[in-house]
Parts: structure tokens; C-alpha cells; sequence
């Protein structure tokens, strides 16, 4: 059994990045520009800022669960085509 490598095109990654990059400066120059005191201007960049790392945060550790699933079902699935195999002989 050979198992793919599942690959982003560069024009996604490109996309991806873009958006990030795009919707955290809009979201920035919106507190910026904002008539309102530096004080609430630093508590709401202090916001969109862990909202931001959190975002990554959960992501990864979504990502990292799917994984750990993916390797737990191939180990089960190899586990069982030994056990055919052992049986089947």
C-alpha cells in the first residue's frame, strides 16, 4: 500500500496567504482609523491578537487530531491484513 502525499498548489498556498494577510491588515487599519480613544484601540488589537493566535491554535490542533486518526486507522488496517494474511496462508 503506498500512500499519497496530499500537496497544496502554489497558486492555493499563494490564495491562503493572500487572504490571511489582506483580512489582518483591513482588520488593523479599521482599529486604527476608528475615531475612538488608544485605549479601547489597544484592548481591540489586543483582541483581534489572541483571536488570531487562537485561530491558528485550534487549526493545528484540529489538523493534528485528524492525523492522529489517520495513523491510528492505518495501524488498525495493517494490523488486520496481517491478520488475513496470517490466516489466509
Amino acid at each position: 500500500m503506498i500512500d499519497q502525499v496530499q500537496s497544496n498548489s502554489s497558486g492555493w498556498m499563494f490564495f491562503v496567504k493572500a487572504s490571511f494577510g489582506i483580512a489582518l491588515f483591513a482588520m488593523l487599519g479599521g482599529i486604527v482609523l476608528s475615531p475612538i480613544d488608544f485605549i479601547v484601540k489597544a484592548y481591540f488589537s489586543l483582541c483581534a491578537l489572541f483571536l488570531v493566535s487562537s485561530t491558528i491554535t485550534l487549526s493545528k490542533t484540529m489538523r493534528d487530531q485528524h492525523e492522529s486518526t489517520r495513523i491510528m486507522n492505518k495501524i488498525s488496517e495493517a494490523k488486520t491484513q496481517q491478520l488475513i494474511n496470517e490466516y489466509g496462508e
